[in-house]
């Protein structure tokens, strides 16, 4: 007859270490499933990004029709003005205090509110400006000052590229008060433009 000596008890440690190790590979990958599973599926097909980057009248008449249309439809919507289009966003007035020479310089170059911008094309040195604006009016098209205050209203969201406030000089101060008006940068938009179906360049 065989008699089987009992395991040393290097084995049974052995033995306890190899399954204490194996829940644990079994528990971390427990983990990086749920974590997946927690994480978004594709592209939320409600969802808008606008990327405005020029601060001609049209581009942006152009811009806050479709965030507008888009909300209305019922779309979340969101911009971000980068850029040009950042100093479209100023509030008029004079500039802030204790900006340098380069910084005054892009203040007096560029608009310093959305009724300042020019057409992108026939201008005209404003001709071409006051002809739009009289036959929007006569036609009953809201321009840009009612169109901010229609996407206000309809929840769009509006992001400010921290970068293009800093290269420029513009101070937050100086911008439209406009509701959860947010400032970010090109890391935050890239991953909200991953999240959302479409995304626009105006």
């Amino acid at each position: 007859m065989t008699v089987h000596s009992p395991p040393s008890n290097n084995s049974v440690s052995e033995m306890n270490k190899s399954v204490e190790d194996q829940v644990a590979r079994l528990e971390e990958r427990i983990d990086q499933l749920e974590k997946t599973l927690a994480e978004p599926v594709g592209a939320d097909p409600n969802a808008l990004n606008l990327l405005v980057f020029d601060s001609g009248k049209d581009k942006l008449l152009a811009a806050f029709v479709m965030a507008t249309g888009a909300a209305a439809c019922g779309m979340k919507v969101s911009m971000f003005f980068t850029f040009w289009a950042t100093a479209a966003l100023r509030k008029g007035g004079s500039q802030a205090s204790q900006k340098s020479m380069v910084e005054k310089a892009f203040g007096w170059m560029l608009p310093n509110s959305i009724h300042r911008t020019k057409l992108s094309k026939m201008d005209f040195c404003g001709l071409g400006r006051a002809m739009m604006a009289q036959e929007m009016k006569r036609k009953n098209i809201a321009d840009l000052d009612q169109l901010i205050e229609t996407a206000a209203d309809l929840g769009v969201t509006i992001k400010v590229c921290e970068m293009s406030m800093q290269l420029m000089g513009l101070r937050r101060e100086e911008l439209i008060d406009y509701p959860g008006l947010d400032y970010c940068g090109v890391a935050k938009f890239t991953e909200q433009a991953a999240l959302s179906n479409t995304t626009l360049f105006i």
